[in-house]
């Protein structure tokens, strides 16, 4: 990549838009040290003790870190052992806090369904005992299909119990997409369910579970859950309901596994490119989502915590289950979207579940903003007092109006940055520490050390754009990262660990206060006449324009200019798409940005394609900009947009 000095607008926050945190939540936070930066940076890597000690370890650890040197890799937590299902389960029953909520499920018919901490562990205990029924052992890899049910939360936790990796995979994607994934884990048992509802019609998932089964290249078990209550299993399907109840009451012993041995396997979303296996180990990556739970979304076991992300997801494993739950918090599952059957749901569900921490998408914000604010007039969310972002950048419009209308100017907002690879959140401000910036993530979290380069991997100075890079090792990144092997192949682990390096492949800016502005993917980079323009800025720019509530950029093909600009556009409610806002978003992204960036094509939609947890699939956008299939839209919540957007653009 070329270190792109000065060519992709930034977005800076003045530094006169710092917001400092309310004194009232500094007075309760978790961590409210503002030395903390330094204790870890002049302790590191034995500050990370202090993740591992938010847990339950059957052996402790004999150090924090082993380099291990070259040729070995680098081990977090060495000689310790643990259980992941225990920490989360086992020792807040016996801390007496069995009677507490550990899940408050909200339905998609708007059932609801609660289990306390001994229910949750009851039926964790009946479900692994099922497994080793089924003769799944130790390492052995479970795959999970399902939608965000309470049985999934069981089925994740039960595998942890007995020591075998569970594989979950987002209900929406295909059959040859489950087969594959099955297929590369070497998984032969798949739990799954009926079936889902979605925008109120039942879909089936059985039949899809069917024909991967049928393609891979040996003999699977099926397990299924009851969903649909349409009685639908056919052949050697294993009813859930039938496994707890023949192994109702029995108590299965944790198994005791090496911090390094694998908690679970996860793939990369593929809004890029193929996915990739991810493989998270059990002690690190446990540690790393308390720890960052503990400081980032200051939960205790007092809070009734409610990320939205799919568990499908890596936000959803890490936010969702197992960094609530190792805190013993309650957390809220939701299988639906924001605006089913209504567009006020998400208030509803913070009302009636007092929630008081609650992390989502940018995109997510961005349709409140366009449905408008009077679907929250009618309930009272004064229980929040912590709000989250998560999945993208957010722009400064969106951060102000969540600020203004979701926290009332009185909840402090962490937007957070980290992916798949690294587990758990890298970047983020410390909320009763540091102050926030509209629109800008914030500096790296004690103990984490990143850097922008260039191409040449030389660090740039503050102020210029390249690619992001994490220069030390963290407790949560996955096997093949500490192995240096599979997608890690390019990191090197030198005999110096000050060498090492892992490249997320994402575009920042570092300002001269240590805050980081994330700009995008690399590859969301069109290069304009000899430009190079980073489209989150062209979407920030656009998104500032009055009566404009989201939008999506892409690059269509252009042999004389490499790429022209394609703006795919979502005015807010009551919003006309007519000609007179077409000419205010040229002006406006002339005006921030200048004459390049102007978008060459702006398709207005009432909606763009998005996976359930809110994520805008950009390729499809760019398939459609440039005239070529889009391909299987499986992973979207809303696949008949992509249909609809390519007779807007045809036409």
């Amino acid at each position: 990549m070329s270190d792109g000095r000065n060519e992709i607008a930034t977005g800076q926050s003045r530094m006169d838009d710092r917001i400092a945190p309310p004194p009232s939540f500094v007075e309760q936070a978790n961590v409210t040290d503002p030395t903390v930066y330094e204790t870890f940076d002049a302790e590191w890597p034995d500050c990370w003790r202090r993740a591992a000690d938010l847990l339950t370890w059957t052996q402790s650890p004999e150090s924090v870190l082993d380099d291990g040197g070259d040729s070995d890799g680098v081990r977090w937590f060495p000689g310790g052992r643990l259980n992941a299902s225990e920490n989360c389960l086992d020792r807040h029953v016996d801390a007496g806090r069995g009677d507490q909520t550990a899940i408050q499920w909200e339905g998609k018919l708007g059932e609801t369904r609660t289990k306390t901490y001994r229910e949750l562990h009851r039926d964790v205990n009946a479900f692994a005992a099922g497994l080793r029924d089924l003769e799944v052992e130790a390492d052995d890899v479970v795959t999970l299909f399902m939608p965000v049910i309470p049985e999934l939360v069981v089925a994740m936790l039960a595998c942890a119990r007995i020591g075998a990796p569970h594989s979950v995979v987002f209900a929406g994607f295909s059959a040859d997409a489950l087969a594959t994934r099955m297929e590369r884990a070497e998984s032969d048992v798949v739990v799954t369910c009926d079936g889902y509802y979605r925008r109120g019609n039942a879909v089936d998932l059985l039949s899809k579970v069917d024909n991967a089964c049928l393609s891979v290249s040996y003999e699977t078990t099926q397990v299924v859950v009851d969903r649909l209550g349409d009685e639908r299993y056919l052949g050697d399907h294993r009813r859930y309901c039938d496994l707890l109840a023949a192994h109702d009451g029995e108590t299965v012993d944790p198994v005791e596994r090496a911090a390094d041995d694998l908690l679970f396997y996860i793939y990369t979303s593929g809004t890029t490119g193929e996915p990739t296996q991810v493989r998270h180990t059990t002690g690190g990556y446990l540690s790393h989502v308390a720890w960052t739970s503990h400081a980032v979304l200051d939960l205790e076991p007092r809070d009734t915590h409610w990320c939205t992300a799919d568990i499908g997801w890596i936000t959803g494993h890490s936010y969702v289950v197992y960094g609530p739950l190792a805190l013993g918090a309650t957390t809220v599952l939701y299988e639906g979207t924001p605006d089913q059957p209504e567009k006020d749901r998400f208030w509803k569900i913070i009302e009636r579940n007092a929630v008081d921490v609650f992390y989502t998408a940018p995109t997510a914000i961005r349709a409140f903003m366009k449905w408008g604010a009077d679907h929250l007039a009618d309930y009272d969310l004064s229980s929040l007092r912590l709000l989250g972002t998560v999945g993208e950048p957010i722009d400064e419009t969106a951060w102000k109006w969540y600020y203004k209308h979701i926290g009332n100017e009185e909840c402090p907002i962490v937007d957070t940055w980290w992916q798949t690879e690294t587990g758990g959140m890298m970047l983020s401000t410390l909320p009763a520490v540091d102050a926030m910036r509209p629109g800008v993530v914030g500096r790296p979290l004690p103990g984490v050390e990143l850097a922008v380069v260039n191409g040449l991997g030389e660090e740039l100075p503050d102020g210029e754009t390249g690619q992001l890079v994490v220069t030390k090792p963290w407790p949560g990144q996955p096997k093949s990262l500490c192995e240096g092997t599979e997608w890690a192949q390019s990191i090197h682990l030198t005999e110096s660990i000050d060498r090492w390096r892992y490249a997320t492949g994402d575009s920042a800016m570092r300002h001269d206060d240590g805050y980081v502005s994330l700009l995008g993917r690399l590859d969301d980079v069109l290069n304009v006449s000899g430009k190079r323009l980073g489209t989150t800025e062209i979407e920030s720019a656009i998104v500032a324009i009055d009566g404009i509530a989201e939008a999506a950029v892409v690059g269509g093909d252009d042999e004389l200019r490499g790429s022209t600009v394609h703006a795919y556009v979502s005015p807010e409610a009551n919003v006309a798409a007519a000609d007179d806002l077409r000419t205010r978003v040229r002006e406006g992204v002339e005006d921030a940005i200048g004459p390049v960036a102007v978008p060459t094509e702006i398709t207005f939609t009432s909606a763009l394609p998005k996976t359930r947890s809110g994520k805008i699939l950009r390729r499809y956008l760019e398939a459609i900009a440039n005239g070529e299939d889009p391909g299987d839209t499986s992973a979207l919540r809303n696949p008949e947009v992509v249909g609809e957007l390519e007779s807007l653009v045809d036409d």
